[in-house]
């Protein structure tokens, strides 16, 4: 790809006929100028949170001659810089001349969501601040891809949705085992009936060590603590309430999210969600871990479906549906496991159910902002799952079974939890 000084698609269709309109003149015209890669489909993307979650969106981002990275952001000076410095040097390795400087930093997301030429942004922050930047983003016409769990709250994923649907956004919750094939089959195998009726779900999360107090330290000069925090309460600095998620970090603190539920459960409860056809309702009831009898943490469907969590599974796969006729395991790196053996490679039928197939999680968001077909894991579907993280968490959080009515999206005879649906938000961070 030969970078030239950086074009919008709006712009691209603004002037494309005046220019072509003087193709009365004999002109040669680039072939650059057409085809897949031709500046009026390239989209501009930008990319909000530089931290560790972000390094495989922003390697694929900029290996792409289809996209091009417009601008990143982060409070963190020295990350944000170095997100800078290696787009242009990518960019600038495509270019004749070797020099590359149109990709931009910025401390603040409303620069990027209030410019007209970025097409689509990726929110790859901590979740809380998930919801307020995507909501920008949307208000302003940009397509998102947003990392799970959705949001902080439920109230939050309901605003959102809703959202996408008042402004026509495309939308890709990053739940990408969906667009992973063995987790696509698992979920067939359940929906066609091939195992039978489902007794029992297992879900592997793990643990993190339990929130903790912290000594303050002096705030590094590159940081901008306060924004970091956003709509969170104030709490002094420590670096480990920062740190990267992976392996706790701010995963650990109920402030920014639902710890382990919110983690690894986002991603096996959607899959759940998947397989059971669930996408636009949820469970029931919510039994955090040692409440009524329960030895694990569980949540129900209406159904008596039960979703168990940590409970041992066989060859330590991370989801497993029990049926009545046969069991499937589902990981990543592709392992399944079926019994009977056979069912993993059963041909389904042409009145079977197929899922949605995708060629990859960031790929089916691309094609679906081209497309405007709705891709494989919506902001409703994200919300859904979200509200299991949710609820789970504030069981978790209060000791108690918590009742849930999927339809109406209310936690029934139960004020007190019901408050849990949405937190304040510290000024001046509100939506």
């Amino acid at each position: 790809m030969k970078l030239k000084p950086v074009q919008s698609r709006r712009d691209f269709l603004k002037t494309g006929s005046a220019l072509l309109g003087a193709a009365c003149l004999p002109t040669f015209v680039p072939s650059s100028v057409f085809g897949a890669n031709a500046p009026s489909n390239r989209i501009n993307v930008s990319l909000i949170g530089m931290g560790l979650i972000s390094r495989g969106h922003f390697r694929n981002m900029l290996s792409r001659d289809d996209v091009f990275v417009h601008s990143v952001c982060d409070v963190n000076r020295e990350r944000l810089d170095k997100a800078v410095e290696q787009a242009n040097d990518n960019y600038a390795n495509k270019s004749p001349g070797g020099k590359f400087n149109g990709t931009k930093g910025f401390h603040e997301y409303e620069e990027i969501c209030d410019n007209p030429d970025v097409d689509a942004v990726m929110v790859l922050t901590p979740d809380h601040w998930h919801a307020m930047i995507s909501l920008a983003a949307i208000k302003n016409g940009k397509d998102v891809y947003c990392q799970k769990p959705m949001t902080l709250t439920i109230a939050e994923g309901r605003l959102l949705s809703d959202a996408c649907k008042q402004y026509g956004t495309i939308f890709q919750v990053g739940s990408q085992q969906r667009s992973e094939s063995a987790f696509r089959r698992a979920a067939e195998i359940v929906r066609n009936g091939w195992i039978g009726e489902i007794e029992e779900i297992y879900a592997k999360l793990g643990s993190f060590a339990p929130p903790t107090s912290l000594k303050e330290q002096p705030v590094p000069e590159y940081l901008d603590y306060d924004r970091w925090l956003g709509p969170t309460p104030w709490y002094p600095y420590n670096a480990e309430r920062v740190k990267s998620a992976y392996g706790g970090g701010w995963r650990r603190f109920w402030e920014y999210g639902s710890r382990k539920n919110g983690d690894w459960g986002a991603h096996h409860f959607d899959i759940i969600q998947w397989a059971l056809g669930m996408d636009d309702s949820g469970p029931v009831k919510f039994v955090p871990k040692g409440c009524d009898g329960h030895e694990y943490q569980t949540h129900y469907y209406a159904n008596g479906i039960k979703v168990l969590r940590d409970h041992p599974t066989t060859d330590g796969q991370m989801i497993e549906f029990v049926g009545t006729k046969g069991r499937v395991q589902v990981s990543r790196s592709n392992r399944l496991g079926t019994s009977p053996a056979h069912l993993k490679t059963d041909v389904i039928g042409p009145d079977g159910i197929y899922l949605y197939e995708t060629n990859g999680h960031e790929q089916n968001w691309l094609d679906c902002i081209r497309s405007r077909k709705q891709p494989i894991c919506t902001a409703e579907i994200g919300h859904r799952t979200a509200t299991i993280c949710h609820l789970n968490a504030i069981a978790e959080r209060l000791g108690r079974t918590i009742h849930w009515d999927p339809e109406k999206e209310e936690i029934l005879n139960d004020a007190a939890a019901a408050r849990w649906l949405d937190r304040p938000r510290r000024a001046p961070y509100v939506m």
